[in-house]
């Protein structure tokens, strides 16, 4: 079989396995840089597997052949102990159905009546700070408070009492799921092992929240105006709705999708906010020309630089660094043949950084998103957020939610890098979060 240039695979390609292992995101890097190939070939154990390095080829399997590629199994095995069948991991026809009953939630005159929650939870963040100058661990504080907003717009619930606990089991979850994705098979979950203990705990005690809270919706039968309502309310072409049990999975997959993915975003756009005072300044003009006031859903037009600041933030810092899918059935790609049960890697933030698509990839210009210069963009060049079929769902809720976070914080405070904080390392897990966190002064304006 002809296979594309590639590392050596002697040994079953345990060289490659261990360089996935020890930092997946800098051997990626170095697998790009290395082979001038649109497609790079390595063996992880038994599996062949491939990384894509040009957006036509990203375009082949999230879009064109869609279909030919599904999510790896592993992924699948691992996230479906805490999400269930929620988007993230189902495939075919009971996919596309739970889609299609999920997407009502996302809809814009649904989106607008989250504005608020956005809007208010950062104005008691900001309250919180009692306008003194403090130093913060940014990454957590945009947890925190992505947490509280993602609990009231799914479950039109205030759970402050309940927030560091929740904090506590996602961040274990995390953990769980990409010290398992980097390994070739799972352990038995009923192992008496203390890790796999403290799996089965976050689980029950997630589980437990979520389902009293659906127990209680459908008790009530109202419509709170939130997406767990819309998840409850949804029928598909038969007439049926979702059971208790997939609406908590999909519950849970917009949790989790919908917290750590934009905190961790938000924390490498106020640490190059930080970075570039100009780009501060016209971002305090902006948002100044529309007052003093709260701001609402009506306001986001008026927020197009920080729009712009926000996608290149997210260029230059991924927070899905990679997608892997699994070869569904044989397929043929740039002029290679993939057997069914190959792996694919496209990396994210590798192709970000591609100087054939982005000029200066490492400088940080928001203007890249202008209008005018977004439309010059290469298809797939950019995708923070997937694309095809598959694209992430939540992608309007994640924008909007970082335009009125941005401009409500910058509305009476200013940001910078704490004296002792250097620059961050990038720690590739579940999402590309800042190593140990970056701390950062706020200051009232």
């Amino acid at each position: 079989m002809n296979y594309p240039p590639g590392p050596s695979n002697l040994l079953l390609g345990f060289d490659t396995i261990r360089g996935f292992g020890r930092d997946p995101l800098h051997y990626l890097t170095q697998l790009s840089a290395k082979y001038d190939s649109d497609l790079i070939y390595y063996r992880l154990g038994p599996i062949d597997g491939y990384m894509v390095k040009t957006p036509q080829l990203v375009y082949e399997v999230l879009v064109k052949q869609a279909k030919k590629f599904q999510k790896w199994y592993r992924q699948k095995e691992v996230f479906g102990k805490f999400d269930g069948d929620g988007l993230v991991n189902s495939d075919g026809d009971f996919w596309r159905r739970q889609r299609k009953l999920v997407q009502p939630a996302f809809h814009t005159q649904r989106l607008h009546r989250y504005a608020d929650a956005m809007v208010t939870y950062t104005e008691q963040m900001i309250a919180a700070w009692q306008g003194k100058t403090i130093q913060l661990p940014i990454q957590h504080t945009m947890s925190d408070l992505t947490r509280k907003i993602v609990t009231k717009t799914l479950f039109n619930a205030d759970v402050s009492s309940e927030s560091n606990l929740i904090g506590e089991i996602i961040q274990v979850l995390q953990e769980m799921a990409f010290r398992e994705m980097r390994m070739p098979f799972s352990l038995p979950d009923w192992l008496p092992l203390p890790h796999k203990q403290r799996e089965r705990d976050a689980i029950h005690t997630i589980d437990q929240i979520i389902l009293r809270i659906i127990a209680e919706r459908r008790q009530s039968g109202e419509d709170y105006g939130d997406l767990l309502s819309m998840l409850l309310m949804a029928k598909d072409d038969t007439g049926q709705g979702m059971s208790d049990q997939q609406a908590r999975d999909e519950a849970m997959t917009l949790f989790i999708a919908g917290h750590e993915t934009t905190a961790t975003a938000l924390a490498w756009t106020w640490y190059l906010i930080a970075g570039h005072p100009q780009v501060e300044a016209r971002l305090i003009a902006e948002i100044d020309a529309i007052g003093a006031r709260p701001l609402t859903f009506a306001d986001l037009p008026q927020l197009s630089y920080t729009l712009m600041v926000f996608k290149e933030s997210m260029r230059l810092y991924p927070p899905t660094w990679m997608f892997p899918r699994e070869v569904a059935e044989d397929v043929e790609i740039g002029g290679y043949l993939l057997k069914k049960g190959a792996l694919i890697h496209i990396p994210v933030y590798q192709i970000h950084h591609d100087p054939r698509y982005f000029r200066e990839p490492t400088l940080f210009n928001p203007d890249r998103f202008a209008p005018e210069c977004e439309d010059q963009i290469v298809p797939y060049s950019y995708f923070p957020f997937g694309g095809g079929p598959r694209v992430c769902i939540g992608n309007g809720f994640a924008l909007m939610e970082a335009q009125l976070i941005l401009a409500t914080v910058l509305q009476k405070a200013r940001l910078r890098l704490a004296p002792d904080q250097g620059a961050p390392e990038l720690q590739p897990l579940i999402v590309l979060q800042p190593k140990g966190d970056l701390q950062m002064i706020v200051e009232p304006r």
